[in-house]
């Protein structure tokens, strides 16, 4: 893949808590309603705002993550989610600079807008200061030699004042200010421990969205903003060398409410590799897919859902007696503690889960493990050889009594490490969430586990 040209933006923040998702998310959706045919983006291993982002536009949001892969693949993944688009909007992570550790740029929005030569927008929430804004702005311009912040959006602003700031803004900074948002009553995101509830938990989501949209329409310059994606540069740089496609084969995924933290472009190599996803709920199927030949659980909040999810007693057997059996089967986070003898709910009661491992899920009080980390395999295992090493995140409250010692998860900054991942046979499960990208023959491998189960050679 060569040069191409993809007009983008991204919309950053001094720190969370701006305003990013909400402002993100209307101006998608005011676009949408003019008619701008729309690609959306999320940096950092982030599962909810891509889910919002796919609740305004109905198409998938992908993510951007710089720890995950090399720049050449970030761009590429750009360019490939981008196709018969007119703007890419992609949305920060943190703050600006945030990376790994807190004190790094290594994984930051603005190491992605960097690789990405994608033109910046910074969202300035300036609830308790007015001109104070413009120094917080001049110093993110000068931070950086190359800060690629083109633009401004200043949140939380009272249009009495919004004309005289812009133009002290414009007057003392190099920079656009391409509008505000006023103080908003009805149009909030709601979180939970894992951040942003999901779209479909907020009550009338879509009316706050369409107010928020109206609001923009008239207090941002949506044309001012398309202007400034276009003068993006064009996109070049090879593609990632990736395994050949394999013969077809079908491959079970959970996805309800319990489970639907899946990164699109994971599901996307899937396909590509060969895969037929059958997506199935465990909170409401009977059984998993006729004719699967692998499964996949995913990260999501089978906590919430612990009751139910022991209630369906008839999948709960199928999942035991198919793994058992020696269905390839991957597991990350939620999935993995859904094959726990038993997961307590938010109110710290156990339920009985499929009972494929011998470990019990509890709930902390705590954040437990959480970042980026990198796996190396301890021993030869579904994924890899002994030594191979992953990329992957780590984000959750619930731990459990059995994580496995197949891997060692290690932070990239620091000295901490620590065991994890059950491997047994073609069975892999554990809390981290992988990216197939950053290791794209493991994706290969886990499908060449299924087509070999399907040929009777497991």
């Amino acid at each position: 893949m060569g040069s191409e040209t993809v007009p983008r933006l991204l919309f950053a923040a001094p720190g969370s808590g701006s305003g990013k998702t909400m402002i993100t998310c209307g101006l998608l959706a005011a676009w949408k309603e003019a008619g701008v045919r729309l690609a959306s983006f999320k940096c950092g291993p982030d599962y909810i705002d891509p889910m919002f982002h796919r609740s305004v536009l109905s198409l998938p949001s992908r993510n951007l993550d710089s720890f995950f892969t090399d720049r050449d693949t970030l761009r590429y993944l750009l360019r490939r989610g981008s196709e018969g688009a007119e703007l890419s909007v992609i949305e920060g992570v943190m703050g600006y600079y945030d990376g790994l550790g807190g004190i790094s740029r290594e994984a930051s929005t603005s190491q992605v807008a960097q690789w990405t030569d994608t033109p910046v927008v910074l969202i300035v929430n300036c609830r308790g200061m007015s001109l104070s804004a413009a120094a917080v702005i001049k110093g993110f311009l000068e931070f950086q030699e190359k800060p690629m912040i083109r633009g401004v959006i200043l949140n939380q602003v009272s249009p009495m004042i919004y004309g005289r700031l812009r133009e002290a803004i414009e007057k003392e900074l190099p920079v656009r200010v391409y509008g505000y948002v006023p103080k908003l009553t009805d149009c909030f995101l709601e979180s939970r421990h894992l951040g942003l509830k999901r779209p479909e938990e907020i009550s009338d989501l879509r009316e706050q969205l369409k107010k928020l949209a109206s609001v923009l329409s008239e207090t941002v310059d949506l044309s001012g903003l398309l202007s400034l994606a276009k003068e993006a540069p064009p996109l070049s740089g090879p593609g990632p060398e990736l395994p050949e496609k394999g013969s077809p084969v079908r491959l079970a995924v959970a996805r309800d409410e319990a489970f639907d933290f899946y990164y699109e472009d994971n599901l996307q190599l899937l396909r590509d590799l060969g895969a037929e996803l059958l997506f199935f709920s465990p909170l409401r199927d009977a059984g998993l897919p006729e004719g699967a030949c692998g499964l996949l659980l995913g990260g999501g909040y089978p906590e919430l859902y612990a009751r139910a999810l022991s209630g369906n007693g008839d999948m709960r057997k199928a999942v035991k007696e198919a793994v058992e059996g020696g269905l390839p089967c991957l597991a990350e986070c939620g999935g993995f503690l859904y094959l726990q003898e038993s997961l307590e709910d938010a109110d710290g009661r156990p339920w009985p889960m499929a009972g494929v491992l011998s470990g019990k899920g509890f709930r902390t009080e705590r954040l437990q493990r959480f970042g980026y980390v990198t796996l190396t395999a301890r021993e030869d295992c579904m994924l890899g050889k002994a030594g191979e090493q992953f990329p992957a995140h780590e984000f959750h409250y619930w731990d459990t009594t059995e994580n496995g010692q197949a891997f060692r998860a290690e932070k990239p900054s620091g000295s901490r490490s620590w065991p994890c991942m059950v491997s047994r046979g073609d069975l892999l499960a554990g809390f981290p969430h992988l990216y197939y990208y950053g290791n794209p023959a493991a994706a290969a491998r886990f499908l060449d586990r299924c087509r070999a189960f399907e040929k009777g050679e497991g």
